[in-house]
């Protein structure tokens, strides 16, 4: 069975009774170079297991199971099963788990799934869990690397570039975790049925160790980047002031300069280290009360 054929596509839905759901952000691929394409963008082999959320019929699916030595996929849609019983038969490496990727615990599913095996995700993640998804990923802590389709917008967002439009608190979370690249864009033609935006492929290997190391630690320099994009029309100065407030504003502007920023800067035009220096500045100045 083609399932990537528009006509066999809805033969098997008609099959099985199954109706799209929007609350689901169901979208399924009727392109074959998408699904192959991602796949390789995985780097996927018989050395790997892979953890693909929201299989769908089973286009990537398939995919993954000729390039990796085991593929367990996610799905929340019990609607879904019986089809995927179908289009995944015969396939002696997949798994197939019903379940809210949210509400499941990956590092212990990755750790009985793939003993032996370098753990991998790979997925064409439905929209409306896009960010919470990629956190859940990432806080797994069990990934050589992430390859996701999202939405475009979402891809730039991972990789950009302090200083542009795309770049905020997501990106520097990223970013800090992983190496994010955009790949390539998947037209929403590429769909059945076709979603009103352009979608893009992201690769993310997992850093071996983050990029920076503030003295003030994680949790507390992650605070420190919300807060420098709370307010993104506004200085880094206002913007600081909507959660460290305590401090006052001629002791925020005291440690925004001694970072070597200029007053007006906005949060936006910061990067990795200079956040990095940004939150230790605020850690000791709220130490000294």
């Amino acid at each position: 069975m083609n399932l990537c054929d528009m006509r066999e596509v809805r033969a098997l839905l008609g099959r099985h009774g199954f109706r799209f759901s929007k609350s689901m952000g169901q979208n399924f691929l009727i392109e074959d170079w998408v699904p192959r394409q991602t796949a390789a963008a995985s780097g996927a082999d018989s050395a790997h297991g892979v953890l693909e959320i929201g299989p769908g019929i089973g286009c990537l699916t398939r995919e993954l199971c000729r390039l990796a030595g085991r593929v367990v996929s996610v799905e929340l849609d019990s609607a879904l099963l019986p089809v995927l019983a179908e289009t995944m038969a015969g396939a002696g490496n997949f798994t197939l788990i019903p379940g809210d990727i949210l509400k499941l615990d990956i590092p212990a599913l990755v750790d009985q799934s793939f003993p032996g095996l370098t753990p991998l995700a790979c997925a064409n993640l439905p929209y409306n869990i896009t960010t919470p998804a990629l956190r859940a990923l990432v806080e797994a802590k069990r990934f050589a690397s992430i390859t996701v389709m999202v939405q475009r917008e979402v891809a730039l967002r991972l990789a950009a570039r302090p200083g542009t439009g795309d770049y905020g608190a997501f990106s520097v979370y990223m970013q800090y975790h992983t190496q994010p690249e955009v790949l390539f864009d998947v037209p929403a033609s590429c769909f059945l049925p076709a979603p009103k935006v352009t979608s893009a492929v992201a690769h993310c290997p997992v850093r071996s160790r983050p990029p920076v190391s503030p003295a003030c630690g994680e949790a507390f320099f992650f605070q420190t980047v919300r807060a420098a994009f709370a307010l993104r029309r506004k200085t880094l100065a206002n913007s600081l002031a909507s959660v460290f407030g305590q401090l006052g504003k001629v002791r925020l502007a005291d440690v925004i300069a001694s970072c070597g920023l200029p007053p007006t800067v906005r949060g936006e035009a910061l990067g990795m280290e200079e956040l990095a220096a940004l939150a230790d500045g605020l850690w000791a100045a709220l130490a000294e009360g």
